[in-house]
C-alpha cells in the first residue's frame, strides 16, 4: 500500500487506545478566578481519539485505562459509554478522601486578545499509577485490533505508565495492529517527571515500536531530541521547517512509516488559520488552509489524527486521508468540549471545500 502500512482488514476493535481519562472543568470565556460555574468535558488525548473515530466515523473503538469507583468515575464512565468507546478499565477504590482520583483540567476558553489558560490537579491519579500487568493483552487482542494508538501525556504521568506503554505496543505489533503514537510533549508534565532529558529517553524507547508518529517541530525537537531545522519557517503554515526535520527522524527511528501534524497560526484566541501536513512513507503531503473562528480550541490536534487514522483505515488515498484528518480537525474547534460533535458527511463536506452556508 502507499502507506506503507501492513493493515488489517478487520477486527472485532478497529482502533484501541491506552492513557488517562481526565474531566476538564470549563468556565467558557469567564477566567477560574472570576468563575462562578463550569462546564464538565470528558477527555484525555488519547480516548479523545477514540472517541471521535467511534462517534463521527463509526468506528469500532476501545479505551485501556483507569476507572475510579467514585461518582466523577461514574460521571466519566457515562461519557465513555455515550461515545460509543469499548471500556477496558482497571478499577481503583477511591478512600473517600485523597483518592486515587480521576485527574482534573481546568481551562477557560479565553477571548480575543486573551489567551485560554490551563493548569491541571493530577495529584494521587489513578491513571499514573497504571503498570506493567494490568491489562490481559491476549484477551483484549483475540478478536483483532487493526490499530493501536498511546501518547506522550500518558508517558510522562509515572514511570510505569511508559513501561506499560511499551508493553502495550509489543502486544499490538505480535497482534498485527498498527501502531500510533502523539508525541504531544507537555513541559509541564515531564518537568515534574524528570525534565527533557528524561523525556527523550523514554519517547526513544517508546517510538521504537511506532509506525505512525504526530507531532510538530516542538514535538521532534523536545520529545524525539531531533536537532531544529535548518530552514527557518516563513510563517506558521509553513512546512518546510518540518519536513526538514524528517530525514532526522527517519534516521532515528527507521521503521516509522508516517509522521504529520497540523499546522496552526494564532492570530486572536477566536480567529486562527489552519493547515496539516504529513510526511507519508517518502512522500510528502500538504493540506489546504483556510481561516477557524474558534469556539474552543481544546481537542483539534486529536481531532485531525482520528480523521487522518479513519481515512488510513478506511483505504482513502493520502491526500484524502489528510483532507479527512484536516477538516475534521477544523470543526472539532467550533464546539464546546474536547470531542466530536460532527458527522461524517459534515466532514467530508468540509474536506471537499464546504462552506458555513445554512443547510436546509
Amino acid at each position: 500500500m502507499s502507506y506503507g502500512l501492513n493493515i488489517r482488514e478487520s477486527g472485532a476493535l478497529d482502533f484501541l487506545s491506552l492513557g488517562a481519562l481526565v474531566h476538564r472543568l470549563d468556565p467558557g470565556i469567564i477566567p477560574f478566578r472570576k468563575a462562578t460555574q463550569c462546564a464538565i468535558h470528558v477527555s484525555g488525548g488519547e480516548f479523545n481519539v477514540a472517541a471521535n473515530l467511534a462517534d463521527c466515523f463509526q468506528m469500532q473503538t476501545g479505551i485501556a485505562t483507569a476507572m475510579v469507583n467514585y461518582p466523577i468515575g461514574d460521571l466519566v464512565g457515562e461519557r465513555v459509554k455515550a461515545m460509543g468507546v469499548r471500556p477496558f478499565f482497571k478499577r481503583f477504590e477511591h478512600n473517600g478522601v485523597n483518592g486515587p482520583n480521576i485527574a482534573a483540567v481546568y481551562s477557560d476558553q479565553g477571548c480575543g486578545v486573551r489567551a485560554p489558560v490551563v493548569f491541571y490537579n493530577r495529584c494521587n491519579e489513578a491513571g499514573a499509577l497504571l503498570k506493567p500487568g494490568d491489562f490481559d493483552w491476549n484477551a483484549i487482542f483475540a478478536g483483532g485490533v487493526r490499530w493501536f494508538h498511546s501518547g506522550g501525556i500518558f508517558a510522562a504521568l509515572s514511570e510505569s505508565t511508559a513501561e506499560l506503554i511499551i508493553e502495550g505496543m509489543q502486544a499490538a505489533k505480535a497482534a498485527g495492529a498498527v501502531v500510533s503514537f502523539d508525541l504531544n510533549f507537555r513541559e509541564k508534565l515531564w518537568k515534574i517527571s524528570g525534565g527533557q532529558d528524561r523525556a527523550v529517553s523514554v519517547i526513544g524507547r517508546i517510538v521504537k515500536n511506532v509506525d505512525v508518529l504526530v507531532g510538530n517541530e516542538e514535538d521532534l525537537q523536545k520529545g524525539l531530541g531531533i536537532p531544529g531545522p535548518e530552514v527557518a519557517a516563513k510563517s506558521k503554515l509553513d512546512p518546510s521547517a518540518f519536513f526538514g526535520m524528517i530525514d532526522r527522524v527517519v534516521e532515528k527511528h527507521p521503521q516509522v512509516r508516517i509522521v504529520a501534524t497540523t499546522l496552526r497560526e494564532v492570530h486572536s484566541t477566536n480567529r486562527h488559520n489552519w493547515g496539516a501536513v504529513a510526511w507519508i512513507n517518502g512522500t510528502t503531503h500538504v493540506a489546504p488552509t483556510c481561516e477557524l473562528h474558534v469556539l474552543d480550541r481544546v481537542g483539534g490536534g486529536d481531532g485531525f489524527a482520528s480523521g487522518f487514522i479513519y481515512g488510513i483505515l478506511a483505504g482513502e488515498a493520502p491526500d484524502e486521508a489528510m483532507k479527512l484528518g484536516w477538516a475534521h480537525g477544523a470543526l472539532l474547534t467550533t464546539f464546546p468540549g474536547d470531542t466530536t460533535m460532527a458527522t461524517l458527511d459534515q466532514v467530508r463536506a468540509f474536506a471537499k471545500g464546504g462552506s458555513a452556508r445554512i443547510q436546509r
